[in-house]
């Protein structure tokens, strides 16, 4: 929302603005300092700390003083731009000084998601004229009649009406006049169906298009064969899409990225994507495909990401994945695959994420991946795996983030992990796992993330927490930790996320000694001996968001006192 301009201005010549006597649309931005009042350096705080500049100054200055003005339209474009950017980003834009840019030759008006946007906004936005580029009207409330007024604006490039209710097939038809968009994104637009999308046919420009959650467009694919330079389509959870819709795709040779999460397309329907050669991401998550999809997957040899999640593939056709050597990421969680289909990943090199989630992946599997030494990324969870195993991981130094949860792995186990010293997410969801296993990677002093709450973690434990002191996150739910082991969290000054549920011993004493943690967003200490007395010892988390505190002897109604005198920012309250 309100992004900055980011296209370059023409700037005049300052002697010839001088002798123009005039300032035009193109003009530089230092011209402002001739029409605005002087404002003095308390006008804003400034960037992160930093000195506010001249500009910030100047355009904080008309957002204090917004009603001063009727019209910005005589101002330099970049600087209109910035003051329009800088009302939106900080709510300040109204019915009545939006009025003030009529005509003000805008590029970019992103508002998605902004409250208060309807068609009676569209006038304005469509005296912007051939200058607009851009436009984001998402989460909004025009109508049809709204898109209308975009007649004016036919140089528009991208242009996303994502969640509009009120948007439909009518509205559509405005659309097909705008010969130069290049993005058009219509997610979860109900009223929209396969009619509609006869309206794209004459967007010959077209490069990305999203429909994703469109749950009528069934049949209506057919009228993007012709749009040959489309690169990107989104069709995720559109579950009307068959494979029947699948054969206009065939032709679309310039495809690289096609989203199909829960569409209702079969191995059939892959069948007609066949001589897509340039596909590089695939997403198939829940369709009904198999393994027999891979021989015509097999054939997308520029395939960066695939992800095959939920589907219905087993070790018959894996040695197709042998063929994609490009892989960076493969997502094959919940299938029926075992050590088996590992065999034929022996050559993806490339590869820096993989997801075996669920899988029937054993020890023995993992010896496939000991040559994948880009891997960053390793989800391993629900699975087969021992401590054997990990053995096999020792010599992947660039793995950043692995999922052990719900495995076999023990303490001993984790001592395989301690040489790989650049993981920073490491998820210990295991009920082995105890206090000496956490003393086995003190060494792992780049963490970030660390979840261990099914493990047995005493306040013994919690002495490690010393060595990871960038923590960001950190989950020790269902252990033994009383306040005693809360003293060695209290220092972590990093944490944003803290999890301490389950652990029914904790008092009062907990919020008072994590009370230092001010960057936290989120907090958990549900079943413990809180009370609402504790509840001060929050007040000086000011960046709180989220709070639950389910099964303590607390009320609603002192946490609704609380937040309301010391947490502003406290989205998320349990109990409410």
């Amino acid at each position: 929302m309100g992004g900055a301009c980011s296209r370059k201005r023409d700037l005049l010549d300052e002697d010839d603005l001088r002798r123009s006597g005039r300032y035009s649309k193109s003009g530089s931005s230092k011209w402002l300092l001739l029409m605005l009042p002087r404002c003095s350096t308390d006008v804003t705080a400034g960037r992160q700390g930093k000195c506010p500049s001249l500009m910030e100054l100047c355009v904080a200055k008309v957002r204090e003083d917004i009603k001063r003005y009727t019209s910005f339209s005589m101002l330099p474009r970049d600087l209109s731009q910035q003051i329009f950017n800088e009302l939106v980003e900080s709510h300040c834009l109204t019915d009545g000084s939006l009025e003030a840019f009529w005509d003000c030759a805008l590029q970019d008006i992103h508002l998605g998601e902004y409250p208060g946007v309807k068609d009676g906004w569209m006038g304005i936005v469509s005296s912007q004229g051939q200058s607009l580029l851009s436009l984001d009207i998402s989460c909004s409330d025009v109508t049809d009649s709204g898109l209308f007024l975009l007649k004016n604006c036919s140089n528009i490039q991208s242009l996303k009406c994502n969640y509009c209710d009120q948007i439909s097939d009518y509205g559509l038809e405005h659309i097909s006049g705008l010969p130069n968009l290049t993005s058009l994104s219509f997610k979860k637009s109900h009223a929209i169906t396969a009619e509609g999308i006869r309206s794209f046919t004459n967007l010959i420009n077209l490069v990305n298009l999203d429909l994703e959650r469109c749950l009528k467009i069934h049949g209506g694919l057919i009228y993007l064969k012709d749009l040959k330079k489309l690169e990107s389509l989104n069709i995720r959870y559109c579950n009307c899409v068959t494979d029947a819709d699948m054969e206009p795709l065939s032709g679309l040779t310039n495809l690289k990225e096609l989203q199909m999460s829960c569409c209702k397309v079969t191995d059939v329907g892959i069948a007609h994507l066949r001589g897509l050669s340039k596909v590089a991401h695939l997403d198939l998550e829940g369709c009904p495909v198999t393994s027999s999809c891979l021989d015509v997957i097999s054939g997308f040899t520029s395939l960066v990401f695939l992800n095959l999640s939920r589907c219905g593939i087993s070790d018959d056709g894996s040695e197709n994945f042998s063929g994609l050597q490009k892989l960076k990421v493969l997502n094959l969680g919940f299938n029926n695959i075992t050590d088996a289909c590992l065999v034929y990943l022996k050559e993806s090199i490339n590869l820096e994420s993989l997801n075996l989630d669920s899988c029937k992946i054993g020890d023995e599997g993992l010896l496939n991946l000991k040559g994948l030494l880009q891997l960053k990324c390793l989800e391993l969870s629900d699975t087969e795996i021992g401590s054997n195993g990990l053995s096999h991981l020792s010599g992947l130094h660039n793995l950043e983030s692995i999922n052990l949860s719900f495995t076999a792995v023990t303490d001993g186990g984790l001592r395989r992990l301690s040489g790989l010293t650049s993981i920073k997410s490491l998820n210990l969801d295991v009920r082995q796992i105890t206090d000496v296993g956490l003393t086995a990677i003190t060494g792992l002093t780049g963490l970030t993330h660390l979840d261990l709450f099914g493990a047995r973690i005493t306040d013994l434990g919690t002495n490690c927490f010393q060595h990871f002191k960038n923590l960001q996150s950190l989950e020790v739910c269902g252990g033994s930790i009383t306040d005693a082991g809360v003293k060695n969290i209290k220092d972590l000054k990093s944490l944003t996320l803290l999890n301490l549920s389950q652990n029914c011993n904790l008092t009062d004493k907990t919020l008072e000694l994590i009370s230092g943690l001010t960057a936290l967003v989120s907090l958990n200490v549900s079943n413990s001996r809180i009370t609402n007395a504790g509840l001060q010892h929050l007040k000086p988390l000011k960046n709180l968001r989220s709070l639950t505190l389910e099964s303590c002897k607390v009320t609603a109604t002192e946490i609704k006192k609380l937040r309301l005198a010391a947490l502003p920012n406290l989205l998320s309250v349990r109990p409410e």
